[in-house]
């Protein structure tokens, strides 16, 4: 045991449904118990708690506390955790941070937000550093991992090492977490998820021990205490950045069950690590993002076997995806290696566990790409607001009636269209268009927008083209997802170029990633010599990604 004990410090009060009170009562009473792993490393509950505490009052010191925000611009790592287990205890808001948004992306997030505070990786300090001046609010900048200090910045560790742990305090189950999502606007949003109303998502969690989902902090402090007594507890592999909502949100449920979450060294995915922790840590559910995950994955398991050297997968029972496709063919690879479930889940930033596709090789489960049991509070509802009957073949959107975000940040508007009450209940609906069978099963069509899904970020066209239309060359221009066998969908330009004048594809690719980020810039040129629009002027989506499509064919 370390030389302190988290037992000494003053109780909270029980009947806060937070995650920082729950978090500390776990550590109160399985403080030896792992907690969270990053690479080869890791740390107990204790030292997990302490170290939070700490961070805690360093917050306090800056006057950061109810309802201030605190932006995490960080790979995965004890620091990611750890701070945000330190927001939660301060009552303040942990806000996620794409960590390939260039200065500008940067700029407009944190202003978005209002954050008093960001926690940034030293590998990411210049972009840091140029949007500093522009973010007033800003009254704390912490940098981790070592080097150089930004000016104004102060060390992740020294705040640690110089603090004292933060007095406990009351809490409410209304204190919020957001979750940035790029969604189908220009802009990210941040959806506001009461703490609450995020446990009250883990249904799944709780029905391991048969038991209702907790009322009070108390009887889920009991909960994860049992799950320990009965061997029970997820060590859960957070495979995808802790900034996105599948790993996020997954570990947040995972700690709140008392369980641990480990975390990759490597800053793209690594499979060989993946399957060397996996045996190390004796990691029982991993958490991917579709195929961009799966096929490295597969990869490295099937050399394995063929060099006669096998990873060990006996610890893992569960593997779990969300936020992009994963095909039938990578499922059943899996289950070839090992008889396990897979967890292909159906939601978004907005509304989780919209519905699900859980397979087993022992059933003689078979399964299709794209479709997923209906969840026990999703309906499908026409555009004209009507609940459409299973078996009815007509398209609808997915809504879901169950626990939700109280609506996005600063976005009166778009929360009323998101969030509407319909016969005296408030639904979430993002978007997603589907048709349910008389079964009840969801056959998912995809957003009725433009907006891209590549590898689990969602990319709005027109920052795309915004980005491209920048380049002195370039007289018009659509971007459009194709789709891709690793990430989902791709990001394809269709270009009208000036004529006279010669640009190659690599610069115009080069120059968009000066404006936007990597990830966003076109992965292929599409040119054109005569562009189509709409009668009204607007973009011809449609015309657009047949233009793609049928470059692909030729």
């Amino acid at each position: 045991m370390p030389a302190y004990a988290a037992s000494d410090m003053t109780p909270t009060a029980p009947d806060a449904l937070n995650f920082a009170t729950i978090w500390e009562g776990i550590a109160d009473s399985v403080g030896e118990a792992p907690a969270v792993a990053h690479g080869p490393e890791v740390r107990d509950w204790a030292t997990f708690e302490n170290r939070a505490a700490r961070l805690a009052n360093a917050l306090g010191s800056f006057e950061i506390g109810t309802n201030d925000k605190v932006a995490f611009y960080l790979y995965n790592g004890f620091e990611y955790q750890e701070a945000q287990f330190a927001a939660f205890k301060q009552r303040a808001v942990p806000c996620n941070v794409n960590y390939r948004y260039i200065a500008e992306e940067l700029a407009y997030l944190l202003n978005n937000a209002d954050a008093k505070a960001i926690f940034f990786d030293v590998s990411l300090r210049d972009r840091v550093a140029q949007v500093v001046d522009r973010c007033k609010k800003l009254r704390l900048l912490v940098q981790v991992g070592g080097g150089e200090l930004l000016d104004g910045a102060v060390a992740y560790e020294d705040l640690i090492t110089t603090s004292a742990p933060a007095p406990r305090i009351e809490r409410s189950g209304d204190d919020l977490w957001f979750l940035y999502t790029g969604g189908t606007t220009g802009n990210p949003k941040a959806v506001m998820w009461p703490q609450d109303q995020m446990i009250a998502n883990m249904g799944g969690h709780y029905r391991i021990l048969k038991r209702e989902i907790p009322k009070n902090a108390v009887a889920a402090i009991d909960a994860a205490v049992e799950m320990h007594r009965r061997k029970r507890t997820t060590r859960l592999l957070a495979s995808a950045p802790l900034m996105h909502g599948t790993s996020g949100i997954n570990s947040l449920h995972v700690l709140t069950m008392g369980g641990m979450v480990a975390t990759l060294v490597s800053r793209s995915l690594d499979a060989e690590e993946l399957w060397s922790l996996v045996a190390r840590h004796r990691l029982t559910m991993l958490v991917i993002v579709g195929d961009a995950f799966a096929r490295p994955m597969l990869e490295s398991l099937d050399a394995a076997k063929a060099a006669g050297k096998p990873h060990d997968l006996s610890s893992v029972y569960q593997v779990f995806s969300s936020g992009v496709m994963w095909s039938a063919e990578s499922k059943r690879a899996f289950l070839e290696h090992k008889a396990m479930t897979l967890i292909d889940s159906l939601g978004a930033s907005e509304s989780i566990g919209q519905g699900m596709q859980t397979i087993r090789r022992d059933e003689g489960a078979t399964t299709a790409t794209g479709r997923f049991a209906l969840g026990p509070t999703t309906a499908v509802i026409s555009d004209d607001g009507r609940f459409l009957s299973p078996g009815s073949d007509e398209v609808g959107r997915l809504a879901n009636r169950g626990a939700n975000p109280i609506g996005y940040y600063k976005d009166e508007a778009k929360t009323a269209e998101t969030f509407p009450l319909i016969d005296g209940v408030r639904w979430s609906i993002p978007g997603d268009y589907a048709t349910v069978d008389a079964h009840g099963t969801i056959t998912l069509l995809g957003r009725g927008s433009v907006c891209i899904n590549s590898g689990g970020e969602k990319i709005f066209p027109e920052e795309v083209e915004e980005a491209l239309k920048s380049h002195s060359t370039v007289l018009d221009c659509n971007a459009v997802g194709l789709a891709d066998p690793r990430w989902g969908q791709s990001v394809n330009a269709v270009v009208l170029i000036k004529p006279g004048v010669e640009v190659s594809d690599d610069e115009l690719i080069a120059h968009c990633r000066t404006r936007i980020a990597s990830y966003k810039a076109p992965k292929r040129i599409v040119r054109v010599e005569e562009f189509v629009r709409s009668p009204n002027g607007k973009s011809d989506y449609q015309w657009a990604k047949a233009t793609a499509e049928s470059s692909v064919e030729r």
